[in-house]
């Protein structure tokens, strides 16, 4: 398979994995603590990543010093934004949360602007322009909906605090790789930290470490910890090595879109004029971003 084949496979993976998250993170909410259900989710995680490293021959050392990498991975990837970004669903629209999550391409171009002096291309910036513009056409209903209260703010500023960890990670995946571990390794080693991270806090907020048994909560639990997070994180974190942060944050606003069709199919989601455009707005990005133009050179995948 060609590199390009393989950075399109990744791309579509990432879309689809994470789109369907969303459905499957609100059948975890109920009777177990939002920080409870986060770990059971990266422990899940870290232990089948372990597993699999281990019995295919694949576990590799890692130096102490490449802990500090490790641990911010833990901190920003799989811990902390997850802790703002569902908090933020207390104060506003999941609708809303998954249009500020869209704010990572913007977040991830400028990141790499301040740390690592890449200025992001006229594409990009375009693609990006058009996917933001076309996701809140898509969620403009829970965006009016959503008031401009203090509550709206508040959640708001969670959720871009949660993608702007989200983006920090990205750049840390660089970091955490460049001594010569595999991703794989790398990531095994950081939802480690998030999990030890999020057990810190539960025993913090004095929760009990409860779990439903139930089979709703139980098939979500593993739909989230094997698909969405092992595969889904080793495939993102792959495509930003390959294209970059800028170029692989453009997933986060394809997923939406189906996260949107499966709404549509189970909790009545319903289509207006402005959504349909937007979609229309959110291809079109995509196409800026990623399709080769005549007299264009390929871009680097």
């Amino acid at each position: 398979m060609s590199r390009n084949a393989v950075t399109v496979l990744l791309f579509v993976v990432i879309v689809v994995v994470w789109g369907l998250t969303w459905f499957a993170i609100h059948l975890q909410l109920g009777t177990v603590p939002m920080e409870v259900s986060i770990l059971w989710r990266f422990t899940l995680a870290a232990v089948v990543l372990w597993g699999a490293l281990a019995a295919t021959g694949r576990l590799r050392r890692a130096r102490l010093a490449d802990h500090r990498w490790f641990f911010v991975l833990g901190v920003t990837l799989f811990s902390a934004n997850f802790i703002f970004m569902y908090s933020a669903t207390w104060f506003v629209a999941s609708g809303v949360v998954s249009v500020v999550f869209t704010m990572a391409t913007v977040f991830n171009a400028l990141n790499q602007w301040l740390f690592l002096r890449r200025n992001p291309s006229i594409r990009t910036l375009a693609g990006a322009g058009l996917g933001l513009g076309g996701i809140a056409l898509l969620f403009a209903h829970d965006i009016a909906g959503a008031g401009l209260g203090g509550t709206t703010v508040i959640g708001i500023a969670l959720a871009l605090g949660g993608t702007y960890l989200f983006s920090l990670g990205n750049l840390a995946s660089l970091r955490a790789t460049a001594a010569g571990l595999d991703l794989p390794n790398a990531v095994a080693r950081g939802m480690t930290w998030g999990a030890v991270l999020l057990a810190a806090v539960v025993l913090a907020r004095g929760e009990r470490f409860t779990i439903d048994l139930s089979p709703v909560y139980l098939a979500s639990l593993v739909y989230l910890a094997v698909p969405g997070s092992v595969i889904g994180f080793l495939a993102y974190l792959s495509l930003v090595s390959r294209v970059g942060a800028d170029k692989a944050a453009y997933a986060t606003v394809l997923f939406p879109v189906l996260a949107l069709a499966v709404s549509t199919a189970f909790e009545g989601y319903g289509w207006t004029p402005e959504a349909f455009v937007g979609l229309a707005l959110v291809l079109a990005g995509n196409v800026v971003v990623f399709a080769r133009f005549p007299g264009s050179r390929p871009a680097a995948a």
